[in-house]
């Protein structure tokens, strides 16, 4: 159940608190400040993915070839190039792409 839609876009969410950080992409609010370069953030997991940055630290391996990332979706995708695995396929042409952002490019 979703009964909280936002009154921009019309996407719904089962949350309240879900429906204000949406929210925040419509008015560009980011209260959310890192405090070593003021880059702001629309919410707190953003910003607190941003701030491994400033500490350099990979902690996500690719299992394939051992290069290290700062997120698990890019060690993730990195992976299925090395397989070939392409899980998200388009339902008009059925084209493939192991990246969800190739699908939405596409």
């Amino acid at each position: 159940e979703r009964p909280y839609p936002c009154l921009e876009c019309r996407k719904s969410f089962s949350r309240n608190s879900h429906l204000r950080n949406h929210q925040r992409a419509h008015t560009g609010e980011r209260p959310f400040k890192c405090m070593q370069c003021g880059k702001g953030f629309s919410d707190l997991s953003a910003l607190m993915q941003h701030q491994r940055t400033h500490r350099g630290k990979k902690p996500y391996v690719c299992s394939q070839c051992g290069k290290c990332f700062k997120q698990s979706a890019h060690a993730n995708r990195k992976q299925r190039v090395h397989t070939g695995e392409k899980p998200f396929m388009c339902a008009e042409c059925g084209k493939c792409f192991h990246d969800k952002t190739h699908l939405k490019q596409h």
